[in-house]
């Protein structure tokens, strides 16, 4: 009759996006981090 499929390959084929973004952790760390410095550095500036 009616074929009634039970896997489930689009559960298993999405990854989670903390997954994704965890490779890139030691290059996305540092840079924010410079960028947030900088911010603060100039925003000190302008209000000194």
């Amino acid at each position: 009759m009616s074929s009634h499929d039970t896997s489930h390959q689009a559960a298993t084929e999405s990854q989670d996006p903390i997954e994704r973004i965890v490779p890139m952790m030691p290059i996305v760390l540092p840079v924010v981090g410079g960028v947030l410095m900088f911010l603060l550095a100039f925003i000190a500036i302008a209000m000194a």
